[in-house]
């Protein structure tokens, strides 16, 4: 049996197989659930994740898309790249949907876009010791966040990372206003 990986919410484990399988957009689509005693396994390929129940029930009482607390699959590097994916889609999607504003659908995956944008730069920030501009080394346990702190690493201070969080929501905010909804 593999072994399991330990995920804050059904969102994070799925966003986790994404970056795993990084080469096959939208690769989690293939991932299968199962409820057992523990919560949800999510598998793909020989990959499994478990969601506990009770992690799953508090993101969604805390209306937290990725989850309470601090991430065991995902690293600080690897959530600025998920939030910088979304922000392009958001983008990418609100000048499509400026083309047709009439588009409901279109307008609620702009604002999901921006929404999951913001909310995996405040990931990001959780990694941060309470006063640090910057993470220590040992923050970054994966090739693909290693290797962003590494070549990029101005992409990841606490200054950067406020600064994108404040841009994605009041770019939600932003979209809202403008097309009223």
């Amino acid at each position: 049996m593999p072994e399991r990986g330990l995920a804050r919410s059904l969102v994070e484990a799925y966003v986790h197989f994404d970056l795993v399988h990084g080469g096959e957009p939208g690769a989690s689509r293939r991932a299968a659930v199962e409820q057992d005693e523990d919560g949800w396994v999510v598998r793909l390929g020989d990959a499994e994740v478990l969601v506990p129940q009770e992690a799953e029930a508090a993101a969604r009482y805390e209306k937290l898309i990725f989850g309470t607390g601090l991430s065991e699959l995902i690293d600080p590097g690897q959530w600025v790249l998920v939030a910088a994916t979304y922000a392009s889609r958001a983008l990418e999607g609100g000048l499509f949907f400026a083309a047709d504003p009439s588009d409901a659908a279109g307008f609620d995956r702009v604002a999901a876009d921006w929404r999951f944008a913001a909310d995996a730069v405040a990931e990001a920030l959780k990694f941060f010791p309470e006063g640090a501009a910057e993470l220590p080394l040992d923050a970054f346990w994966t090739e693909m966040g290693r290797s962003l702190r590494e070549s990029q690493p101005d992409r990841i201070t606490r200054r950067k990372l406020e600064s994108d969080l404040a841009f994605y929501r009041q770019s939600l905010d932003d979209f809202r206003r403008l097309h009223d909804r």
